[in-house]
């Protein structure tokens, strides 16, 4: 075994697909976390790939949950933790990709977040129902052509807009939210240690883009999640009690430029109406959130 490996928390082997953001943030995530940690990981793309049984990528205590409900496992592994009084020397993370926490797992996670349960919610948003077909999910971006929302004569692909995940967080009074992306692991790994250390619910939602479902080359993950929040459509931010308390500076790059190696957006490029609404998108989150940095 390789110094590599003995040092990752989340081990190589997994089956996921070459390039998988999901895999690279997952890895991030665990080794921030550390070794003293209990996850309850729901149905979805990284159960899957990360335990195909009889083996195991997680090299700490990691339960399988249904698809809705790895809120609800996340809380009782805390509440057993505070009964044998070790909860202050243990993190728990309840995991999820963007359909087990936008839809499917919302009602658990709302729950978690209402009671003020010391877990933190990790949202890893790909963007679709990829492991059971690219359907579309509350966080599949406007205009994206999955197997639920096609592009063709009669449509433009995905007609919704994201899920204000952030904002829904926000609005429950929890202890720290923010968004990071695989395109900035120092970043990321940051969030996820100053959530750990704040006591009560958090929630972080990481970008993790999929070559399978977006249709991309799996050498471009890194370049298209840089993208993603370059063009201000996936704006990095970060809040602690409902305050905004930081944002990754951004150089403004058109949309077209993110929009252009994926196959799921190939129908929007040439179409001048479509691509302006979703510059309009990011001219929005620009705006909002004051992200372009000065001199640019």
């Amino acid at each position: 075994m390789s110094e590599l490996q003995v040092k990752s928390l989340f081990a190589s082997g997994h089956t996921a697909c070459a390039g998988c953001g999901q895999s690279i943030a997952a890895r991030l995530v665990i080794n921030a976390a550390g070794s003293n940690t209990i996850i309850a990981n729901n149905t979805g793309c990284l159960e899957v790939f990360t335990t195909k049984y009889p083996e195991s990528a997680w090299r700490v205590p990691w339960v399988h949950s249904l698809f809705e409900n790895a809120a609800a496992v996340a809380s009782g592994i805390e509440a057993a933790l505070i009964f044998q009084g070790k909860k202050d020397k243990i993190s728990v993370i309840a995991q999820a990709g963007d359909g087990g926490t936008a839809d499917i797992g919302m009602q658990a996670l709302s729950g978690i977040w209402e009671r003020k349960h010391d877990v933190l919610a990790i949202c890893y948003d790909n963007e679709a129902y990829e492991n059971t077909g690219i359907q579309r999910s509350g966080l599949t971006p406007y205009g994206a052509s999955t197997t639920t929302s096609p592009s063709g004569a009669q449509s433009f692909g995905n007609p919704k807009l994201k899920k204000p995940m952030p904002e829904i967080a926000n609005a429950h009074g929890i202890a720290y939210v923010a968004t990071a992306s695989v395109g900035f692991p120092q970043d990321l790994q940051r969030k996820v240690k100053k959530a750990l250390s704040i006591k009560g619910p958090k929630y972080l939602q990481i970008h993790v883009p999929c070559p399978l479902g977006w249709g991309y080359p799996s050498s471009l993950t890194y370049q298209i999640a840089k993208l993603a929040v370059g063009t201000g459509l996936y704006p990095l931010i970060e809040y602690e009690n409902g305050m905004l308390i930081g944002v990754r500076k951004i150089s403004s790059k058109s949309v077209e430029e993110y929009l252009k190696p994926q196959r799921r957006f190939r129908h929007i490029i040439n179409n001048p109406d479509e691509l302006a609404k979703i510059q309009e998108i990011a001219n929005n989150n620009i705006k909002k959130y004051n992200l372009v940095a000065e001199g640019n």
